[in-house]
């Protein structure tokens, strides 16, 4: 495994891939002796992988009954968008004045990127991927590199409801006309009209995440029979 550093690092990233790819639903248990065996490790760069992935929210660990991926209810959902809100238009704020040539090109180029994996339905795994390095790229001149870490920390539990929204609500065209709106209002230096767009454009990402999940549970509930 050269490309990583550790054992435990590999399990963790190959682990993450597969957790955010919908292989393991929210609440799934994570058995470290299979996965040892499925990685062909130990269990201890296991347990290391689990921890790291723990600190990223997407598993969380239960007395005496081991390791789970984390189920987010509709409220830490919203919760979750809503503190993305609030860091990524401060953070935009403060970068756009610093926004560079060069920085803008960079932003475009991922841009197109992304845009063409969104077209041809394609590299579906990384969709979440190009939009976080999208934004970055946006974000990065404003050099707030605490603040910065939190984001990614929060894109990263975002990451699954991300995709789920771009694949289930048909809402892709719109995602792809406000990131280049949000670029050209970046470029024009419209600070207050492209964090405006920024907060609409988390917030309705975050609405039609919910209704995907209120409507999954609904048709589960219709789905159980009535013993009554």
């Amino acid at each position: 495994m050269p490309a990583y550093k550790t054992r435990a690092q590999f399990v963790a990233n190959d682990l993450r891939k597969r957790i955010l790819g919908g292989e393991f639903p929210g609440g799934s248990q994570l058995r470290q002796d299979a996965l040892a065996k499925d990685y062909d490790v130990s269990r201890i760069p296991v347990r290391e992988a689990l921890l790291a992935l723990e600190s990223e929210g997407l598993v969380e660990f239960h007395a005496h009954r081991g390791a789970f991926t984390t189920e987010l209810s509709v409220a830490k959902i919203r919760e979750l968008f809503e503190l993305r809100v609030l860091l990524e238009t401060y953070i935009l704020k403060h970068a756009i004045p610093n926004l560079s040539e060069e920085d803008l090109n960079n932003a475009e180029s991922i841009l197109r990127q992304y845009d063409a994996a969104l077209d041809s339905r394609g590299q579906i795994d990384n969709w979440s991927d190009y939009n976080f390095a999208f934004h970055q790229a946006l974000y990065a001149p404003a050099d707030l590199p605490e603040t910065m870490t939190i984001i990614s920390q929060l894109n990263t539990k975002s990451d699954r409801y991300i995709r789920m929204q771009l694949l289930y609500t048909q809402k892709i065209e719109k995602a792809e006309r406000e990131h280049h709106t949000l670029l050209n209002l970046s470029r024009e230096g419209r600070v207050e009209q492209a964090c405006q767009l920024l907060e609409t454009h988390i917030l309705e990402a975050c609405e039609g995440i919910v209704s995907i999940l209120e409507g999954r549970a609904e048709a589960q509930q219709q789905a159980v029979p009535d013993t009554r």
